[in-house]
């Protein structure tokens, strides 16, 4: 398990193949200058509920990898949470999709 962590304090723990994805949407949001919320459930161990936080150019994020090797990448899921993060609510951990489906179901081509 990775670790999401917010402006030094606010943190959370993401599986490093879910964690490697979100790193992806949030670096290319943020290189575009798109500010967006982000928003995950906290586990049940600490009470439950959720967390969300805006995430902008100005924020301090660190991703902490539990493995060495970063996790070979799956576009559709990039793509998927990608529409989330253009939406009214923000990011937020979707299932990672098989291959094809995503698009499809986004109404989204994979052909150039």
């Amino acid at each position: 398990m990775g670790k999401f962590i917010y402006e030094g304090g606010v943190k959370t723990e993401i599986e490093d193949r879910a964690l490697t994805h979100l790193q992806l949407v949030i670096t290319a949001k943020l290189r575009r200058g798109e500010p967006f919320a982000f928003t995950w459930k906290e586990d049940p161990s600490i009470g439950g509920g959720r967390t969300t936080v805006w995430i902008h150019a100005g924020s301090a994020i660190v991703y902490k990898y539990h493995g060495s090797r970063q996790p070979s990448v799956n576009r559709e899921w990039i793509e998927a949470l990608a529409f989330t993060a253009n939406g009214p609510s923000g990011l937020y951990l979707v299932p990672e999709p098989a291959e094809g489906v995503a698009s499809e179901r986004l109404g989204l081509s994979t052909h150039v």
